[in-house]
């Protein structure tokens, strides 16, 4: 069974989230760890607790969700997995962080492409990708039908959505994909988002004003 830990991290507050089970193994979605200290505690908590990261996941590449996938990457030997069309979102990380004043070293190695219906194995505990693009053209979220929960990056948010004005952005393919792909599951599924508290698609379904 999954346990799930999240981390908020760097100036943008985004929710980086570590996902581990009896094996002992674990994957990491969204590194965000921007200052060494975040990276630190990060660590820590990995060793502390005897981890071994088997994958790392990005369900988007804005910058604030990237800033530790190289550290990840050369800490653990692992290679970065997301969705095609975010690899142009990831080249452009680093010019987004000069803009806001955070410059950092981009992660540069090879990708694993994930798609619609891929699915993500640690032990017997398992993750769908579900393809949700509008907040960014390759926005991907992870599904874990047994526990009813999903990672979602910013697609989703408690009585919010994802915002569209970024290069790239598609405000009318997010919400046809949120009903489409996401208000179809089981109301109790909790969701893990990118920034903020957790909610359900209960929750949303009833209460998200972008969703009526």
């Amino acid at each position: 069974m999954f346990k799930i830990k999240s981390f908020t991290f760097n100036p943008i507050g985004e929710n980086t989230y570590l996902l581990y089970n009896e094996s002992k193994q674990c994957i990491i979605i969204d590194p965000g760890c921007y200052f060494d200290e975040e990276k630190d505690s990060f660590k820590a908590f990995i060793t502390q607790n005897e981890l071994k990261p088997t994958q790392l996941l990005n369900t988007h590449c804005h910058l604030d969700h990237v800033f530790g996938n190289k550290m990840v990457a050369e800490t653990y030997q692992l290679t970065l997995q997301m969705h095609e069309r975010e690899k142009l979102v990831l080249s452009y990380a680093p010019t987004s962080g000069l803009m806001y004043n955070l410059p950092f070293d981009n992660y540069e190695g090879g990708v694993i492409l994930l798609k619609e219906g891929d699915s993500l194995l640690l032990g017997q505990d398992e993750l769908k990708v579900i393809e949700v693009p509008g907040h960014s053209p390759g926005s991907i979220c992870f599904y874990c039908a047994k526990q009813h929960f999903l990672i979602g990056g910013d697609v989703l948010f408690q009585g919010s959505i994802g915002r569209t004005d970024l290069p790239l952005g598609d405000h009318e393919a997010l919400i046809h994909h949120i009903k489409t792909k996401l208000l179809v599951l089981p109301e109790e599924t909790v969701v893990y988002s990118g920034h903020g508290a957790t909610t359900t698609i209960g929750e949303e379904k009833a209460n998200n004003p972008y969703l009526r």
